[in-house]
């Protein structure tokens, strides 16, 4: 897990071609996309916009992909992301194939990350996750989540 900023992220470029364009992506970001899912080049690298409310931790779910590497980056409001090892964790679900997602049951315990505008999260498959939580109270947040497929970079 890495936790920076967009305007320091050049020296993951180093991590392979997926990492510099998904992070060119998102430095020429337009704020006014809409939410969904959006290509950003032709081998399986793709961004998903999304805009939702903070909520409390209690109501998320721990999560982690097995196929891709998420570089998610906020656009705008405040959000805290909860952190563990996957192999801390005992599955709740069944993986699912099609979405690329696993998730968890909660733990005893976990690290917390706040994420403000121009704030960026690297997250590889090890790393379960927890987005959407509040940061002492709720906000609306735009994010770009970026999935580099292991393999092309990540």
């Amino acid at each position: 897990m890495i936790l920076d900023s967009l305007d320091a992220a050049e020296r993951y470029e180093q991590f392979g071609p997926g990492f510099v364009a998904g992070l060119h992506y998102l430095r020429t970001f337009d704020p006014s996309t809409p939410d969904g899912r959006h290509p950003v080049s032709g081998d399986g690298l793709f961004a998903l916009v999304q805009s939702y409310d903070t909520g409390p931790a209690s109501a998320k779910r721990f999560e982690s992909h097995r196929r891709h590497v998420d570089i998610q980056y906020v656009v705008s409001g405040t959000e805290r992301i909860l952190h563990v090892p996957t192999g801390l964790l005992s599955p709740e679900t069944p993986y699912n194939e099609e979405d690329d997602i696993l998730f968890y049951e909660d733990p005893e315990a976990s690290s917390s990350l706040l994420l403000r505008v121009g704030d960026l999260a690297i997250f590889h498959p090890n790393d379960a996750h927890k987005p959407g939580c509040m940061a002492g109270r709720r906000s609306r947040v735009k994010k770009v989540v970026v999935k580099v497929p292991l393999g092309r970079g990540a």
